[in-house]
């Protein structure tokens, strides 16, 4: 009897342990009416290369049409012909082409007006090459103000969707036309025309480097030519409120100055006038007469040695290949060959001076620029780099207590500081043998 109860307890425990291993490896069936409701319904699922016609009506205010040509293009057709802002079409059409809603408020509604949907504050019309036309239409703010109702005009559910979602869709035309004022790109431009009030300044690009062309041949500065460029291809429009009417505004401002630009298609222009503290622009690319940034009309109101080079030699961070310095009877000689620097002697030189020499001549920049005062030359320095492709020349002239420098075979003149020039006396006077290995 014993033995069979202790064999009748036996399979009582394994059916136990069975039990209890099935309940905790079982798979729980999933909650699948929980899961539908914690995933945001979808109001518009469009593929965004599909869409072809954009239209947005508000109360008050002439519809915007924004259309697709068959290149792809996108153009505002209503209330009048205008460029796009492309990136800002992209972002509308982002947000239209996967419209989430937040929540269903309402499966069947029958009265639109409690949601400000019987004549709604926003219409999007959606056409599209393959898919039926849709209408979404936007009501009022939810009472919590983070949202706004919204619904398809054949699809009786009411949703709410969030304020980002109704901001990226409620656009005007100043939101959405192309504000440029010139339409070309910075790496194109072949010329640069600059009309000021008291001079014309004209800059041209070989390659990648500018020359300054008028009033005479003048080694520009790159970095300057460059930051004009930048600014004259992201002027943009001001179309912020104003107290002054743009147009009346340039009509009576001062002139600061037109600039032609050119590339391969053909020249834009953009003249700039200032009334007060604010710049207006007119342009060649669009109709009309625009507030813009202070950044362009002061920009455009530089002078020419505003552009100019006032470095004295070209070889910027490059290491030379040779330097070669006559300063009276005192002469230097120095060839690079690798990392090392040799005398004329054929001795090898502290690396560390050579160093220092090196950029005491790359930082030599003129304090301004001046029309006379070159005698004859002092000292005289040759930098050969760019393995024996750049050669520059440069002499230098006591004037007082300053010095002039001209580069050879060029008109400018160079007014340098006389703490610069014996500086780099200084500097080639004590070069010195490099230390002997070891020590």
């Amino acid at each position: 009897m014993k033995m069979q109860g202790l064999l009748v307890a036996a399979v009582v425990l394994a059916a136990l342990s069975g039990t209890l291993y099935w309940s905790n490896h079982r798979k729980p069936a999933e909650d699948t009416s929980k899961s539908s409701a914690d995933t945001p319904p979808k109001i518009l699922t469009l593929n965004e290369a599909d869409i072809s016609g954009i239209g947005i009506r508000k109360k008050d205010v002439e519809e915007v049409v924004l259309v697709k040509a068959d290149a792809g293009k996108w153009q505002m057709t209503a209330p009048k012909s205008l460029g796009v802002d492309s990136s800002a079409v992209s972002s509308m059409i982002s947000t239209l082409s996967s419209l989430n809603a937040e929540r269903v408020v309402d499966d069947k509604a029958s009265n639109l007006n409690q949601y400000g949907l019987s004549e709604p504050a926003l219409e999007i019309d959606v056409a599209g090459k393959s898919a039926k036309p849709r209408k979404l239409l936007i009501g009022d703010d939810i009472p919590t103000g983070n949202g706004a109702y919204a619904k398809l005009d054949e699809d009786p559910r009411v949703f709410t969707i969030a304020s980002y979602n109704k901001t990226s869709l409620d656009k005007a035309v100043k939101d959405l036309r192309d504000k440029r004022l010139l339409t070309i790109e910075s790496d194109k431009i072949s010329r640069i025309q600059l009309v000021g009030k008291k001079e014309t300044i004209e800059f041209g690009r070989n390659k990648e480097k500018w020359q300054i062309l008028k009033p005479r041949p003048f080694r520009a500065d790159g970095y300057q030519v460059d930051e004009l460029v930048r600014k004259l291809t992201d002027a943009r429009m001001d179309l912020s409120s104003s107290d002054q009417d743009p147009e009346k505004a340039f009509a009576s401002g001062t002139m600061v100055a037109t600039a032609k630009v050119t590339t391969e298609s053909g020249t834009q222009e953009v003249q700039v006038r200032k009334n007060k503290d604010n710049y207006y622009a007119k342009s060649s690319v669009v109709e009309g007469m625009y507030k813009i940034s202070n950044d362009l009309g002061q920009e455009l109101g530089k002078n020419l040695d505003d552009f100019r080079n006032k470095k004295p030699f070209d070889f910027g961070f490059t290491n030379p290949n040779k330097i070669e310095i006559h300063d009276g009877l005192k002469a230097y000689f120095l060839r690079r060959s690798g990392e090392d620097w040799w005398s004329g002697e054929g001795k090898k030189l502290d690396a560390g001076g050579v160093g220092s020499l090196v950029d005491k001549i790359r930082d030599l920049e003129a304090s301004k620029f001046v029309d006379s005062g070159f005698g004859a030359p002092t000292i005289e320095i040759n930098v050969t780099s760019d393995d024996g492709k750049r050669i520059e020349k440069l002499l230098i002239s006591k004037a007082g207590n300053s010095y002039v420098a001209k580069r050879e075979n060029e008109p400018a003149l160079y007014a340098l500081d006389s703490k610069a020039v014996e500086e780099i006396q200084k500097s080639a006077g004590e070069l010195k043998p490099a230390a002997a290995p070891g020590k």
